[in-house]
């Protein structure tokens, strides 16, 4: 049976359309279509009363969810608890992410991702973002020092035979890499992001050039823009093609920042939650030496170092318009077909069109309320 979406204003992800209705069949978004240009008799009909809707977000980034760190266990059931809260909350499709630890516990999150998405192929866990552990010391932030090594052609060999179809973002420091190691990545298909790294601006521009197409969290644990060394901020400024993802709680950059950078990225801004854990619903997180607390909004180690956000998507895009003063039609791209072309999987996810998944996200024009909406 077919299903009508009507009475909503539709994000596309492209664009936004009035007095339309949206054709839904066997989970698939079939047409989007003027009002009374078809015939609904027979259809099952949702009326969203006026509601906006847009495809469900897309969270490039994060580490965790309700009650559960992937780093910490990275096992299948790990990954349900992210899919599941960050589903909860609009957020559709997901690459939870593991974070610098020894080669071990990144091949257990790489298998879990995949035993994951074969038993749940219409599930929204579209891979997994591999965040270290070839970082730089210096950028490390909350990472664990004991676990950041510099890369071997044989680890990296390791990981990439094992991982390069489960994998969709990598985060290096490219400036501790050979050519050699950049072009075996490169090579492999994984989307090299640059982060937690200390490279100067001719280091950060020429990893650019090299293929490298994103960098981690702007701002964060990076090189910044000095008028005499833009670092990797500047960099990346500099880089028209490069994405840039931004965690948009106020904390991890000034909302002043993030006005700047999305005057210069323009479409190549997008954003993600990199939460802890979704929403800040664990107000205390040990892993080893990893230890963090949440307090106001917050969550930060005993160093005093920010460890992730307490964020979800619908927060940041809410704190997109309201904060930053972005548009909405605008922000609703930044949490999703930008996303999606930024790990080359806008031709599956990220829009709504005909021929991609019925998963969408309905909210009010106030943005207090994100709720889920997926017809299977």
């Amino acid at each position: 049976m077919q299903t009508v979406i009507a009475h909503a204003t539709i994000h596309t992800g492209t664009q936004v359309l009035q007095n339309h209705t949206l054709i839904i069949e066997n989970g698939v978004v079939q047409a989007i279509q003027p009002v009374d240009s078809f015939g609904h008799e027979k259809a099952r009909t949702i009326d969203l009363a006026g509601r906006h809707i847009a495809p469900g977000f897309i969270d490039t980034h994060i580490n965790g969810g309700e009650k559960h760190y992937f780093t910490q266990y990275p096992t299948e059931a790990t990954i349900q608890d992210i899919y599941e809260a960050s589903l909860a909350l609009g957020t559709t499709h997901v690459l939870p992410c593991l974070i610098t630890s020894p080669t071990e516990n990144i091949l257990k999150g790489i298998e879990a991702t995949r035993n994951f998405m074969q038993k749940n192929p219409d599930a929204g866990v579209l891979g997994m973002h591999l965040e270290g552990p070839f970082l730089n010391m210096a950028k490390r932030g909350a990472h664990l020092a004991a676990y950041i090594r510099k890369p071997t052609n044989s680890e990296l060999e390791e990981i990439i035979s094992y991982g390069k179809d489960v994998i969709k973002i990598m985060t290096i420091a490219a400036e501790n890499f050979t050519d050699e190691q950049l072009e075996m990545l490169l090579d492999s298909g994984i989307r090299l992001s640059l982060g937690h790294s200390n490279a100067s601006y001719k280091q950060a521009h020429y990893a650019y050039r090299k293929g490298i197409s994103l960098c981690t969290h702007l701002y964060n644990a990076m090189t910044q823009m000095g008028h005499r060394e833009p670092g990797v901020v500047g960099a990346t400024f500099d880089n028209p093609d490069v994405y840039a993802p931004i965690i948009l709680d106020g904390y991890h950059c000034d909302y002043a920042a993030a006005r700047i950078a999305y005057k210069i990225k323009k479409d190549k801004l997008f954003l993600i939650s990199d939460a802890l854990f979704v929403g800040g619903k664990v107000t205390h997180f040990q892993w080893e030496a990893f230890d963090a607390y949440l307090k106001d909004g917050q969550y930060r180690n005993t160093e005093g170092n920010l460890a992730g956000a307490a964020i979800s998507m619908a927060d940041a895009v809410r704190n997109a318009v309201q904060q930053v003063g972005i548009s909405l039609e605008e922000a609703i791209k930044m949490a999703t077909i930008r996303a999606s072309r930024a790990v080359n999987l806008e031709q599956s996810v990220g829009q709504i069109a005909a021929g991609y998944p019925a998963k969408f996200v309905v909210f009010d024009e106030a943005l207090t309320d994100f709720e889920p909406l997926v017809i299977r």
